[in-house]
């Protein structure tokens, strides 16, 4: 007989393996090239020496002169707090009973909810890979219309998503309009449907998740971010803290690829081996590749995902790059340093699935402590105002 303790088994030691690997290489191209390791991990935090320039104890003499005078390495160290990563399944304790005599329809109710938390997943880690850390996904361009919101952009968020919205001057949480569901998406007029009605909501104010305004993990947004600090650091006292960034390119050809390349190689030794942009942009470098050669090279890589070749160098189109936008990455020195994989959350008696308090429902959480880090921020390259098709 199908029972809690059945679906406590499965959870354990069937989906968790099987998630949690599909979560770090099969939701996103661009987490799929990062490693994941748990070295650098104090506590609560990353803290990381990062070594920048090179040693100057170098020097070419004469055969009984002097010595090169010792010049060690400069170091400094990143601190970041590790960011909190959620995702829950919820069971009703009516379709548990109702398939407790049918293994199959119990396995099948399973199924849905692990392919409902990779979906979600899927959306909302993809889209933190792009974003400044903050978790906002869009503001307000005209207040809320009965339960029609119009936004800035509606690239960031899906129907299901449970959302708040934050004060644009303040960033505190409208009290009268957090934990509202997004029940439609109209992308021609940039509105969204709400389940309710809500208040207190004006213009410029910011939607993020529920609960993860300022807590999500430092996303490329921030990375190329031109000032104020990051990973505990200024920049205006670490020039190479500072990302190449280039907004007054027109249109992608191989020429403007080749020469962004070979510039990160050159000043900061970094060897491109990745670039994300938008879908516009990646249609605009099709019709480049269209005009000047007779075929367009596709890759295959890790997870399933598939790009277009530069020079053996993958470029995938994401829908959460900003639009006009291509980036030109070294994945290599991008790590997420995470206290551990993830994880079932467990009560003191080692339970996974627990009862919501007044609630005939059941939930299981999954969990992991995890913050992404750029080693080397000057050796990653940018272009915005690119041309779309």
């Amino acid at each position: 007989m199908v029972s809690l303790q059945s679906a406590e088994n499965a959870l354990k030691t069937y989906y968790l393996g099987v998630v949690a690997n599909q979560l770090n290489t099969e939701i996103n191209p661009l987490l799929a090239k990062i490693k994941q390791t748990t070295a650098d991990v104090w506590g609560k935090e990353v803290r990381k020496m990062a070594p920048y320039g090179v040693n100057g104890g170098i020097s070419s003499g004469t055969e009984a002169g002097d010595l090169p005078k010792v010049g060690g390495n400069y170091y400094v160290q990143f601190v970041q707090t590790l960011k909190n990563l959620y995702g829950s399944i919820e069971i009703t304790d009516k379709a548990v009973r109702a398939s407790e005599n049918n293994a199959g329809a119990f396995v099948n109710l399973l199924n849905a909810e692990m392919e409902g938390l990779i979906k979600a997943a899927s959306f909302n880690f993809g889209r933190m890979l792009y974003g400044d850390g903050t978790g906002t996904l869009a503001t307000v361009t005209f207040p809320v219309s009965g339960t029609v919101m119009a936004l800035n952009k509606v690239q960031n968020v899906i129907d299901g998503m449970i959302v708040d919205f934050h004060k644009a001057d303040t960033k505190e949480r409208i009290s009268t309009a957090s934990g509202v569901r997004i029940t439609g998406i109209n992308w021609s007029d940039r509105t969204v449907t709400l389940d309710r009605e809500i208040s207190g909501v004006e213009e410029n104010d910011i939607v993020a998740v529920q609960g993860s305004y300022n807590n999500e993990i430092t996303g490329l947004d921030a990375v190329f971010a031109s000032s104020g600090s990051i990973y505990g650091l200024n920049r205006s006292e670490h020039t190479w803290l500072r990302a190449f960034s280039n907004n007054g390119a027109d249109s992608v050809n191989d020429i403007l690829l080749q020469a962004s390349v070979d510039r990160m190689e050159e000043r900061a030794g970094s060897r491109i081996n990745f670039i994300a942009c938008s879908s516009g942009v990646k249609r605009g470098y099709q019709g480049y590749l269209a005009q000047y050669r007779q075929n367009i090279d596709i890759m295959q890589l890790a997870g399933g995902f598939k790009a277009l070749s530069f020079n053996g160098i993958p470029v995938v189109s994401d829908r959460f790059c900003p639009s006009k936008t291509m980036y030109l990455l070294n994945t290599d020195d991008f790590v997420m340093h995470q206290l551990c994989d993830w994880k079932w959350m467990e009560g003191e008696d080692g339970r996974v699935i627990k009862q919501v308090p007044g609630k005939p429902v059941y939930t299981a959480t999954l969990v992991k402590y995890a913050e992404l880090i750029c080693n080397r921020i000057n050796g990653q390259a940018r272009f915005t105002n690119l041309a779309e098709q």
